[in-house]
């Protein structure tokens, strides 16, 4: 039997609490620029400990402004790896660096430690190596963040997390976000993530120099602070513009509802988990291969990754398809996409970001989806595999 309302991947979930929560910040004197978005940022700082944030208006812009405070120039390279949005990578070239990939861990889908080392090893010798490297926790799986610190230190790059996926995701006992291996950490508040505020982001760091340039930099690079002005003895409307930026700022109606979700976080988190531990004990693992975590760690489960065996990914995101069952692939290799084509990075190079581009399938897991949902996506997949079994 088809379902016929059909199951997305992810989606968002509102409640009458979040919707009161924007009436009030409409209803106010801020609509923009309001004390909620303070609210917004310490919520953010109480749950990761972290010891600044600064909200904006996507994740996008957010790895801007990170790249942008490490000044990130003309003569520098940004690493990251080919499984992620481009977003990860696209930030360089504002600044008119050069990207270069990292391939990524057949098990974990995060950034190879192993690769990365050699890498960087070999690209000391000829004196190339990375201002900053990106860390995506891909689906909310953490990376080797001790790791990754250990050998920052060593070869002198800074580390941005890209944790678009992994707010609500826990590190060695440690929250992500909380910077602790990291320079700068980037959250996204999309209506797919964790939390969402429509669209909307976050910047978190323990360093208050950065701090300072991202919170300016957010709004035009313009400063009020008066430790941060040239000139200290002008009137309270003084301001200066240091740096060249925009406007990235997040309204204060998009932050109540961030305050607001920020309430259920756990719970959003404990959902996805749940439903995860499901589809690894009741679907087929000769015919699917899952994303590995880490036993000491917790992911946030953004995504639900599975390797579909024997070329049959394709086969499979169609049958699903015509169930009304939605699924997706995250991510086409960046160095796949047109715009990169030009910089002639070489396939070979990157075995298992191939890999995962012919296997890789993300299943539905979200807060909304419900037992009978899941339990027919889960009948749906056997089906198809018991069908191919027999043929």
């Amino acid at each position: 039997m088809k379902l016929k309302k059909i199951i997305r991947y992810s989606t968002q979930n509102i409640e009458r609490k979040d919707i009161n929560s924007v009436i009030d910040a409409l209803k106010s004197d801020f609509i923009t620029e309001g004390p909620i978005i303070k609210k917004f940022e310490i919520s953010l700082c109480k749950y990761t400990k972290s010891k600044n944030a600064t909200i904006v208006n996507s994740a996008s812009t957010g790895l801007l402004i990170a790249c942008q405070a490490i000044n990130l120039t003309s003569k520098d390279t940004l690493w990251t790896t080919p499984i992620t949005f481009v977003s990860s990578a696209n930030c360089a070239f504002y600044f008119g660096a050069k990207v270069d990939f990292v391939d990524i861990n057949s098990d974990s889908f995060n950034i190879d430690i192993d690769k990365l080392e050699k890498k960087l090893i070999f690209s000391k010798k000829k004196n190339k190596l990375p201002k900053i490297l990106v860390a995506v926790h891909l689906g909310g799986n953490p990376c080797d963040l001790k790791e990754l610190k250990r050998l920052s230190l060593k070869y002198k790059f800074c580390i941005v997390e890209d944790a678009s996926h992994a707010l609500g995701s826990t590190y060695k006992d440690i929250k992500i976000g909380n910077s602790k291996y990291s320079d700068i950490t980037v959250f996204s508040f999309h209506p797919v993530k964790s939390i969402t505020t429509g669209e909307g982001g976050a910047v978190l760091t323990n360093n208050k120099k950065l701090h300072e340039k991202i919170q300016s930099m957010r709004s035009h690079g313009i400063v009020k602070s008066k430790s941060q002005l040239n000139i200290k003895n002008k009137p309270g409307w003084y301001y200066e513009q240091k740096y060249l930026s925009s406007n990235f700022r997040m309204s204060s109606l998009q932050a109540a509802l961030g305050v607001s979700q920020m309430l259920r976080l756990n719970k959003f988190i404990q959902k996805r988990n749940f439903i995860s531990k499901i589809y690894e004990n009741e679907l087929p693992r000769k015919n699917l291969k899952f994303q590995k975590i880490d036993k000491n760690n917790l992911s946030s489960r953004h995504l639900f990754i599975v390797y579909v065996k024997n070329n049959l990914r394709d086969k499979l995101y169609n049958f699903l398809k015509k169930n009304n069952i939605q699924t997706n692939l995250h991510y086409i290799p960046i160095y796949r996409h047109p715009f990169y084509k030009k910089n002639k990075f070489k396939r070979e190079n990157f075995v298992n970001s191939e890999e995962y581009y012919s296997k890789a399938l993300s299943l539905p897991v979200h807060y909304n989806l419900t037992e009978k949902q899941l339990q027919y996506i889960i009948k749906k997949i056997k089906i198809f595999f018991q069908k191919i079994n027999y043929d």
